[in-house]
């Protein structure tokens, strides 16, 4: 049996909190937890707007030793210092075996990536870009630019730390997105993901956590709000419609 490698477990430190009432302690689904466990494959942080999924994500990101505004543990690029000091108070285990590579990927700041890219390219003759597949991520659609990094820089053995990658994914591109996932996955990959969107959460062996308002809890699929929103608008978009446009 292959040995464990990546990340395992989660503490949050609350002894270390000065005050509750601050951000970003004062979140509701932060206050309430101590531990997560990762999955070896695939984890995801599901949830509404505002319950700390990417708070959480950054810290993981963080912790784990990338740069806060993305990038490989190589980038160490800042435009403006906007993580919160959550990653100060959780602790990471490990296991033995670590991978030999990473991204945290953050779709609000992967504009600043493609521009550090372009300076580090002017400082030096072996092209950074040739790994996102030769092309200048400024040339390129939002979405082809995140499927390039898919594609070309994203290989096995390597943690891949996602936040919200659906945000300028087609569907089509997300499904395919998954396709991707398993391929990386089989080469002993491990994702750590905070998404809205059920495709990209339906990868089968993975553990799902909903950030509430209650806390954070493992679930399945098909509890999600957003696998059950999603279903129900799907399946009943006439009417839903109408009560949204107060026309019922």
């Amino acid at each position: 049996m292959a040995m464990k490698r990546g990340l395992i477990t989660l503490s949050f430190n609350k002894e270390k909190i000065a005050s509750s009432r601050e951000y970003p302690f004062n979140i509701p689904a932060l206050s309430n937890f101590s531990s997560l466990e990762f999955h070896p494959k695939v984890t995801y942080l599901s949830g509404e707007n505002g319950m700390g999924k990417s708070t959480l994500i950054e810290a993981i990101a963080v912790s784990s030793g990338f740069n806060p505004e993305g990038g490989s543990r190589n980038f160490n690029f800042a435009t403006r210092a906007s993580h919160s000091v959550l990653h100060e108070y959780i602790r990471i285990a490990r296991a033995p075996i670590r991978h030999k590579d990473g991204f945290f990927l953050r779709g609000e700041s992967f504009f600043n990536l493609g521009t550090n890219i372009e300076y580090l390219d002017k400082e030096s003759d072996k092209k950074v870009i040739d790994d996102y597949g030769g092309v200048s991520l400024h040339e390129q659609s939002h979405g082809e630019a995140f499927w390039a990094l898919f594609m070309h820089r994203f290989s096995g053995n390597a943690l891949y730390i996602l936040d919200e990658p659906e945000a300028a994914l087609s569907p089509t591109r997300q499904m395919a997105m998954l396709t991707r996932m398993h391929e990386l996955i089989q080469q002993n990959a491990q994702f750590i993901i905070a998404t809205h969107s059920p495709i990209v959460m339906a990868y089968p062996d993975a553990t799902i956590y909903e950030l509430t308002e209650k806390g954070i809890h493992k679930t399945s699929y098909t509890e999600t709000a957003n696998y059950k929103i999603s279903r129900h608008f799907i399946n009943d978009h006439e009417n839903m419609v109408k009560i949204l446009l107060g026309d019922a």
